[in-house]
């Protein structure tokens, strides 16, 4: 670490708790990593938490003067949220919401993602206008900063557009909220000079008509080269043109703490169409008139290459697989409605338009919302497909630009026709037709000068043929960033790049905001510091770092997310092979035990966020081995039933000290031992009282058919932990009295008391101990169920996923008709019963095991059946983990941290399908997290066809 950055670290210590200013190598590099194809690892991360840590930041960074780069997800793509100084982090702490005047305006912190403000939004029919493909994981600071667009906002509903108001701070610490009268009137006094360079700059645009003309014809297209000096020309007040110019500026003129968006409308019908053609020109010619007609919401492009990469993900019409012609090209249709007539209207529309033009085959418009989700999904999740096929060791690049929609067809032709004249064979093409706007993606590797001097040329090429021939938009929707910033007078000319580095100066005269972002006197930045990818391990060598998977992840923000434990392990296997820094080396491995290997969940959601199903996961169980003590896990297995006895035992105690020293003091003494022994679990507050035995299974009535009848597999956890909190009853109980209105009776297999999925061995590295568990569970399951004969209920979501991918997997007979509780309920019991809502408020928490097997959206009916209103937090994975709810407890704090305040006012009750989820939603939340069992059982009477 420099000196400067010393001083400034010491002095910023001051100010922000150490725990909070990161400068330890696995940290630096875990932070400092986002989705461009550059790598610099920052002296200094500050986690910041407010605006007066920020702040002092800026005060410190000016006094040391040391360079700042703020950050928020990560998402970016072109080079803007590196840096090798210091990095501001913004996530916890900035994540306010408010909804105003009914959902026509939303105020937002820069900690906000995307889709959670569009969650906030979806009940009153309104969203944001940005719709950026990462917006599942993009960060509304870094959407403004970006002037993010996307698939479906086009130039009108962008950041710049649907701007209502912003509160900014700027490098020497002056905050400007242009919501409030009194700080706009005290700005105008404190920053007059300011103001007045703007006015003046603005003025100079005005009066040269050419130059006027060139900016307003500029910003017809989508346009995130430079800055936005359409701002200067579009406003005459100068207060509205510095909040216009600080969308899109990328960090490099001020902070942006909370932004107002008028929001737009997000009408319920929707439908989309996937069409082909044989010939591209046909393809863009179809655009045109699709524009021209004015019925459609988003066309995206997906040219020939692009084509192939999809062709292994399911639900696609039939005419996408197989092998497209030489010229093929596909468009991604939406078209909306505000009632299902005006919706038929459109579709008709484009449907008459689409024939004129020739169309090799056509899906037709679907209004099915799982099948248009699987269109979109695709499309949003290209780039990272795209770039999880590229060869082993290459970095994956995406480039963005725009040319004017007439000359479409002839833009994609010249950038094919310099794929090839640079030797890019697996360069693709895809992106926002309606506006011009095209991303492509291709593989350079960047490990010999031979290969940075290749895609330098060609990125000369590609800057010359569409800004300069095409009169293009280098940089369409992705933000200037290092990757285009030597670019920027190539595309805007001498007057207007005069203008934009008038503007850095006047913000940032020192330059110390984000330097050689959007202005660099460096012509040759976009060609340093480029991110190699070494293979680390076939399990996660196709990651291109593209974040989407850190929302999921339980241990985000306690340790590292599943993107930065692949960036750590990718730095540790470097070093390993090349041996060049040994004791970097051995303390990245000492600190990736706890932060990359003990505290993940391992359950897997990352894989259910990333576009190519990464499990970084299976990656971490593979680093952590075989169990320590296998013959510990044999003896369990083989005495289960006695060890869960004892466990049952154990809660009998731990509810005798709650009485006798009162919950608090025993859950504080259980923390302690823990401490001392690691080995002896931690009870979480909302632990239950022990399980009764099971019931006696009832016997099938008189006159019953074998179909009524259900093989009934109990979980070593529900024959552990009771429904109710003081404990002394079962799950079973509610299940069967479910089952009995429905007209079913239940079956045990034999030896339940001692049958296990095996799962608690897995999760330890005990292989053969979850081999025989899962054999003598398969085994008693097909005799239970005749053969296979009757259908099996697995009562607990985990177990059920175990169960469901062991028989996938052939290590189950196939003929067992596996159920997990949720599809059982939502396919068979549902059916034959009369429910109704007892509630008027209901959290549903969907676990892991439950996405996974693909049972969500039952679950969420089934709750919208009992209750009046459904409230689902984004909470993708509990934490709980199995066991590291009681073993490492702070990581289910962690991942519920957000739980508490995203449930509404009145609401008294959750539910959920995993036992240990319930035990931590309800001590993280202080509701009563119930089984589903038990909420229908309390909600459903018979039906006339099950009595």
């Amino acid at each position: 670490m420099s000196p400067q950055h010393q001083a400034f670290l010491k002095a910023l210590s001051q100010r922000i708790t150490t725990e909070r200013l990161v400068t330890d190598p696995l940290r630096t590099l875990a932070y400092g990593t986002d989705a461009s194809f550059y790598r610099l690892v920052p002296q200094i991360v500050v986690l910041a938490r407010d605006e007066a840590e920020v702040s002092a930041v800026l005060a410190l960074a000016h006094a040391h003067q040391v360079a700042v780069t703020f950050r928020a997800a990560g998402t970016s793509l072109s080079g803007q949220a590196v840096s090798d100084s210091v990095l501001v982090v913004i996530g916890e702490g900035w994540t306010g919401i408010e909804i105003l005047d009914g959902g026509e305006r939303i105020r937002l912190q820069p900690g906000v993602i995307g889709q959670h403000a569009n969650d906030a939004l979806r009940h009153l029919g309104r969203k944001i206008g940005p719709d950026p493909a990462s917006i599942a994981t993009a960060r509304i600071g870094g959407m403004a900063a970006n002037n993010s667009s996307g698939m479906c906002c086009g130039t009108a509903q962008n950041g710049y557009h649907t701007l209502a108001a912003l509160r900014v701070m700027l490098r020497d610490g002056q905050v400007l909220d242009t919501s409030d009268a009194i700080s706009v009137a005290a700005f105008r006094r404190s920053h007059a000079g300011l103001l007045h360079g703007l006015s003046a700059l603005s003025d100079r645009i005005r009066s040269q008509p050419e130059l006027e003309a060139r900016v307003r014809r500029k910003y017809r297209l989508k346009n995130t080269t430079g800055y936005g000096i359409n701002a200067l020309i579009d406003f005459i007040d100068p207060v509205d043109m510095l909040a216009h110019l600080m969308i899109g500026s990328e960090g490099t003129l001020g902070f942006i703490s909370s932004i107002t968006y008028r929001t737009v409308a997000d009408h319920a019908h929707k439908a989309s169409c996937l069409v082909l053609f044989d010939e591209l020109e046909d393809c863009c010619r179809a655009v045109t008139a699709l524009k021209d007609g004015g019925a459609v919401d988003a066309v995206e492009l997906v040219d020939r290459r692009s084509i192939l990469a999809v062709q292994g993900k399911k639900g696609l019409p039939g005419f996408l697989y197989g092998e497209p012609a030489p010229q093929a090209a596909a468009l991604l249709i939406e078209t909306r409605g505000a009632d299902a007539a005006e919706l038929a209207a459109r579709c008709a529309a484009i449907g008459a338009t689409l024939a004129a033009c020739r169309p090799a085959a056509d899906s037709g418009f679907s209004t099915d919302a799982a099948v248009c989700e699987t269109y979109w999904a695709v499309r949003k999740g290209l780039f990272p497909a795209v770039g999880a096929q590229r060869a082993v060791g290459t970095t994956c690049v995406i480039e963005d630009v725009a040319f004017p929609v007439e000359l479409l067809a002839e833009g994609v032709l010249r950038l094919t026709a310099l794929f090839d004249k640079h030797g890019y064979d697996e360069a693709l093409i895809f992106g926002h037709a309606l506006e011009g706007n095209l991303h492509f993606v291709f593989a350079p590797g960047f490990d010999s000068p031979a290969e940075v001097q290749r895609y330098s040329d060609f990125m000369d090429e590609v800057s010359t043929l569409v800004a300069v021939e095409f009169g293009g938009s280098l940089k369409a929707e992705h933000g200037t960033g290092r990757n285009v910033a030597p670019f920027v007078k190539l595309e805007w000319g001498d007057e207007a790049y005069a203008v934009m580095c008038e503007i850095k100066r006047l913000f940032d005269p020192e330059g110390l905001l984000n330097p050689d972002v959007i202005i660099s006197s460096d012509a040759q930045i976009h060609l340093q510091d480029l991110k190699r990818m070494p293979a680390a391990d076939a399990l996660v060598d196709r990651c291109i770092e593209c974040g989407f998977c850190e929302p999921a992840c339980p241990s985000n923000g306690l340790s590292l997310t599943p993107r930065q434990r692949i960036v750590l392990w990718r730095r540790i296997q470097q070093l390993r092979r090349d041996g060049s820094d040994a004791a970097l080396l051995a303390q990245l491995e000492a600190d990736y035990q706890w932060a990359g290997l003990d505290t993940c969940a391992a359950t897997g959601m990352c894989a259910t966020r990333c576009p190519v199903g990464i499990n970084t996961g299976d990656l971490v169980r593979q680093l952590r081995g075989e169990a320590r003590h296998p013959g510990v896990a044999s003896t369990v297995e083989a005495h289960l039933g006695a060890v869960l006895g004892t466990a049952r035992a154990g809660l009998g105690v731990l509810k005798l000290a709650r009485g006798v020293l009162g919950p608090d003091t025993a859950t504080a003494l259980n923390r302690a031992v823990h401490r001392v022994i690691p080995v002896l679990p931690v009870a979480p507050a909302a632990t239950p009282g022990a399980a009764s035995a099971l019931p006696a299974a009832p016997a099938a009535p008189a006159g019953g058919s074998a179909e009524s009848s259900v093989v009934y597999f109990s979980s070593c956890v529900n024959r552990v932990f009771a429904e109710s909190p003081q404990g002394g009853d079962n799950l079973a109980e509610s299940t069967f009295s479910l089952f009995a209105k429905a007209g079913l009776t239940p079956i045990y297999p034999p030896d339940c008391d001692g049958l296990c999925c095996g799962q608690p061995f897995e999760s330890k590295g005990a292989s053969q101990a979850a081999e025989r568990a899962l054999r003598r569970t398969g085994e008693a399951l097909l005799a239970a169920s005749d053969g296979g004969r009757i259908p099996v209920y697995l009562d607990n979501a985990p177990c059920a996923l175990r169960l469901v991918e062991a028989q996938r997997a052939g290590q189950l007979d196939a003929r067992l008709k596996l159920h997990d509780a949720t599809s059982f309920m939502a396919d068979v019991v549902a059916p034959r019963l009369h429910i109704t809502p007892q509630l008027q408020q209901l959290a549903v928490h969907i676990p892991c095991s439950t996405s996974k097997i693909g049972s969500a959206a039952k679950l969420v009916a089934l709750a919208r059946r009992c209750a009046e209103e459904v409230t689902v937090p984004d909470i993708a994975c509990c934490g709980f983990a199995g066991d590291k709810g009681f073993t490492l407890p702070e990581l289910n704090a962690n991942s519920l941290k957000r739980l508490a305040p995203a449930l509404p006012a009145g609401c008294g009750t959750g539910v959920s399908c995993s036992r240990t989820c319930q035990i931590g939603l309800s001590g993280h939340s202080g509701l009563p997290y119930r089984s589903l069992e038990a909420l229908l059982d309390d909600c459903a009477t018979p039906s006339d066809s099950a009595r």
